[in-house]
């Protein structure tokens, strides 16, 4: 810790902050100190990731760039969407379901619950700020986040804008002369605006594959696009949750085995969905999503009606994929006090192993400091404003 007070004592000897006015009042608009973590987005991960750190005395900041919490949940899902793994395996920390809730709650349950952590966590992100940058200032040992309206300074940055937080549309060869509509699955509601037309679907994840069937079930005819082989498993078997049995079973068998049992209880119940054009992996669904993050597809019904006809499957000409990003070392943590939650293709159940680790790592250097309050006065004071309320009143969550 003495190391660590005479890295902080030498910084600020070329501190240029020190020198500042700070009773500008244009500048005490405009930079604001946060004495915790500043996270990047108001989704499930930025919530676990404040209650976390709200839980062990640490106070954060999040910035979001919409008006709501769980902005994708809420603006850019369709309709009939359900959690596709049982609730007990994607509530967020320190806090459960309700009873009440069915074993899979619906988009709009979701909603509920994510905003009832939010009020129970008093968690108020600053609304309508978008982040445009953040750099590390390595001679203050501070990250400084810039949004449209300002900037934000803090010891610790934690990005929790989501894997899906961009739309993705590959560039497919002859879409510049098709006269119809190019939908992304985060603007399609409902299959009700295509009843009595073709549609086609890229993509078989679980995303397409429920798509597809909500097109079904409201008439409209649609075919799907293969990529690549995919794992198809029920979504349950053995009156459980195929992911909860799953779960189970790894605690006594080595992965392989587990995948064996799951392949051949799926071939049971499904079928051979090599004949329906959809080839399996060579590599089991887990010992696959453990390498690569490739998530299985639930079946939820799609798959009846491959068999039937009424979605037609086709390999045709897609090859596209997102681009790649280099992970973090370990997942969640970066250097110099940068974190990221949710980015370990691992769900909802992912993102609060994160925001757990995390929290617990930011919290040791939290309590190192509190028993060295000398240590305050070498960081730059800002007007730390950072939330309206109907009063007037700004605050810290």
């Amino acid at each position: 810790m003495d190391d660590y007070l005479r890295e902080i004592q030498g910084k600020t000897a070329h501190d240029p902050y020190r020198n500042i006015n700070f009773g500008s009042s244009s500048l005490s608009k405009r930079c604001v100190w946060v004495p915790g973590p500043v996270i990047v987005g108001a989704g499930p991960s930025g919530l676990a990731a404040a209650a976390c750190l709200k839980e062990k005395g640490v106070p954060s900041l999040i910035i979001e760039r919409s008006n709501c919490i769980a902005s994708l949940w809420q603006l850019k899902t369709y309709d009939r969407l359900k959690l596709h793994l049982p609730k007990e395996f994607c509530e967020l920390p320190l806090m459960s379901f309700p009873q009440d809730f069915p074993t899979y709650p619906s988009k709009q349950q979701f909603i509920q619950y994510l905003e009832a952590y939010a009020r129970r966590f008093e968690i108020r992100p600053v609304f309508n700020q978008s982040v445009v940058s953040a750099e590390y200032e390595k001679n203050l040992g501070l990250w400084r986040v810039r949004t449209g309206e300002g900037e934000y300074l803090s010891r610790w940055l934690i990005v929790a804008t989501g894997e899906n937080a961009e739309a993705v549309v590959p560039s497919i060869e002859g879409m510049e002369e098709f006269g119809g509509d190019v939908v992304h699955t985060s603007r399609y509601k409902s299959g009700g605006v295509y009843k009595g037309k073709k549609v086609l679907v890229v993509g078989c994840g679980n995303s397409g594959m429920e798509v597809c069937l909500d097109l079904c079930n409201h008439n409209a005819t649609p075919s799907l696009v293969v990529r690549d082989t995919v794992h198809i498993l029920p979504r349950e078997m053995l009156g459980t949750s195929t992911f909860g049995l799953s779960m189970w079973l790894l605690k006594w068998l080595p992965m392989r085995l587990v995948d064996r049992f799951l392949l051949v209880v799926s071939r049971l119940l499904l079928g051979d969905t090599g004949r329906l054009g959809l080839g399996r992996p060579h590599l089991g669904p887990l010992e696959l999503k453990n390498l690569s993050g490739k998530t299985p597809v639930l079946d939820v019904g799609t798959l009846d009606k491959i068999k039937t006809g009424d979605i037609k499957e086709s390999e045709m000409f897609s090859e596209k994929d997102g681009l790649p990003k280099k992970a973090f070392p370990n997942g969640w943590k970066g250097e110099c006090g940068l974190y990221a939650v949710g980015f370990t293709k691992r769900g909802l159940l992912g993102a609060s192993m994160d925001a757990k680790n995390i929290a617990a790592d930011i919290e040791s250097w939290w309590r190192a400091e509190a028993k060295h309050p000398d240590l305050t006065h070498f960081l730059p004071v800002f007007h730390a404003e950072t939330q309206t309320h109907s009063k007037g009143r700004r605050r810290f969550i």
